[in-house]
Order: structure tokens, then C-alpha cells, then sequence
């Protein structure tokens, strides 16, 4: 699935293509939408934005494109009316002049008003979005020690919606890697150094991620790597993904297991307790 840094990048590619513009055609692969396919081939898109996992496509008059791309949805842009090879079913197409913006696999699609923003089922449950401008290390490290949270593992609640907005399974890796945190320690059993590490690094490592296209290893040894003839696989991460391999800080070994029913991977020296 997608994490918030992708569907940030998402958010701007499609406001790059349609952005501004009045679509003169719209199409939902869902019947209960198709009565808006009109409304909005009359309307211009004002802002895409991504809130956590969801993406936001806005229109003037107040109405709003809602998707979640869960785990199989894909946006493709095209040129106009050009469509990829793909056996992936389209659920939403917006059409200009000279771009397409594409949805495919998603099921999650809703058209709402401004204000039911606020009331909608899994938006209004968010916690702060972490590539928000207004989400800051100071505002994470109060959720952390939050009753409603300091109690819960940090491999479950790095992965809860409800704490921060954006997380997923690598940047939850990625980041207990960094601040050499084991999945099972609760945010009230740490120290206030350890959580004010971790509630950076949680900020940090997203935005990185965003602006270097999922890049979440550290960037002065990602030079190195490359120079070495490194794949993109190869370097991209500290330890997600990269079971059996050895650690990048230590040498030791980067190991696979499961928490909060996901794949969590970790070294076994950097990270004591994991195992």
C-alpha cells in the first residue's frame, strides 16, 4: 500500500496535469457517481491535496473528488485519452485537453461537499498529517505521550492512522531502525531523549521520503552505494526489505519477523530486543 510520501508525490503530479483546468471529461466506473460526471465537466480544479493515504481532488463550488488507493488503486497521467497497458480495472478518469488523470483498482471513491469533510468516516478520525506544514516534532512527541497512546507497542501504533497520518510498513521500519527502538517498547517506557528521537525521526524520515521519491537510507551513504553500482533496491532503505542482508550501520544481520500481523524487519545489534 502506498504511504503518505507517495501519495504526496501523487497529489502533485495530478495537480501539475489538471490543476487549474476544467476537465471536459469525467468518468466513475461506479453507478451511484455517474449522475456527477456532468456536474463537474463544468467545474475547475482548484487543489489536489493528500491527507495521510487519502488523496483530495477539489473543484470549484465546493465539491470534492475523496479516494484511497488501499492496496491495489493506481493513478496513472497520460497524455489525453491515452491509457495504459494494464489488466487493472479503471474506476476514474478526468480528461483535458492534453493530460488524463487516471484511477485504476481503487474502490474507495466518494464525491462530498467542503463541509462533510469533517464528518467523513475515516477522515475525521485522522490523526495530524505528517507532511503537513503544521505538524510538528512537538506536536508528535505530545501525541506519543498522550493516555490515548503511550500505552500501545510502537510497532502498532506507528502503523495507526489515528496517531499520525502517512505512516506505513517501511517508514514504521525504517524509522524504529533509526532511533534503535524494538517494536514491543511502549512510548510511557521510554525515555524523554528516546522520544524526543523518535518523534523527529518520525517527521524526519517522511519528508525525506517524499521529497527523495522513497529514499529513506541515509543520503551521504546512498552516494556511496551508487558509486559502488548499487541498484535502487539495493540502497533505497536501512533495513526494510533487505532480510538476511547485512546492516549498513553495524554489519550485523538485517532480520525478518511479523508484528502487528505486518513484515517487520530490523538488526538484530542495532535494535536489541527484537527478537
Amino acid at each position: 500500500m502506498p504511504e503518505g510520501p507517495e501519495i504526496r508525490q501523487c497529489a502533485d503530479r495530478i495537480k501539475r496535469a489538471i490543476g487549474g483546468i476544467q476537465p471536459h471529461q469525467v468518468s466513475f466506473a461506479f453507478e451511484h457517481l455517474k449522475h456527477y460526471e456532468p456536474i463537474l465537466e463544468k467545474k475547475t480544479v482548484t487543489q489536489v491535496k493528500s491527507r495521510g493515504k487519502a488523496l483530495l481532488i477539489f473543484f470549484d463550488d465546493d465539491l470534492i473528488i475523496y479516494s484511497h488507493n488501499q492496496l491495489y488503486g493506481k493513478w496513472y497521467i497520460k497524455r489525453a485519452q491515452n491509457f495504459p497497458k494494464t489488466n487493472r480495472t479503471l474506476r476514474l478518469a478526468i480528461h483535458t485537453e492534453k493530460k488524463s488523470a487516471l484511477l485504476y483498482s481503487a474502490s474507495d471513491i466518494e464525491v462530498l461537499k467542503k463541509h462533510e469533510l469533517k464528518t467523513h468516516p475515516f477522515l475525521r478520525n485522522l490523526g495530524p498529517d505528517i507532511l503537513d506544514k503544521e505538524t510538528t516534532y512537538r506536536l508528535v512527541l505530545k501525541r506519543l505521550k498522550d493516555k490515548r497512546f503511550s500505552g500501545r507497542q510502537l510497532g502498532s501504533l506507528l502503523l495507526d492512522q489515528h496517531f499520525v497520518a502517512g505512516l506505513g510498513n517501511y517508514l514504521r521500519c525504517e524509522v524504529l531502525f533509526v532511533t534503535g527502538l524494538n517494536p514491543k517498547l511502549k512510548p510511557k517506557q521510554l525515555s524523554e531523549q528516546q522520544l524526543e528521537a523518535l518523534a523527529k525521526q518520525i517527521i524526519f524520515l517522511t519528508k525525506q521520503s517524499y521529497e527523495t521519491k522513497g529514499i529513506t537510507n541515509d543520503l551521504g551513504r546512498v552516494v556511496l552505494l551508487k558509486e559502488k553500482g548499487y541498484t535502487r533496491s539495493q540502497y533505497r532503505h536501512h533495513v526494510f526489505a533487505r532480510n538476511n542482508r547485512p546492516c549498513y550501520a553495524c554489519a550485523g544481520k538485517v532480520t525478518k519477523s511479523v508484528h502487528a500481523s505486518r513484515p517487520f524487519f530490523f538488526c538484530e545489534s542495532c535494535q536489541p530486543g527484537c527478537i
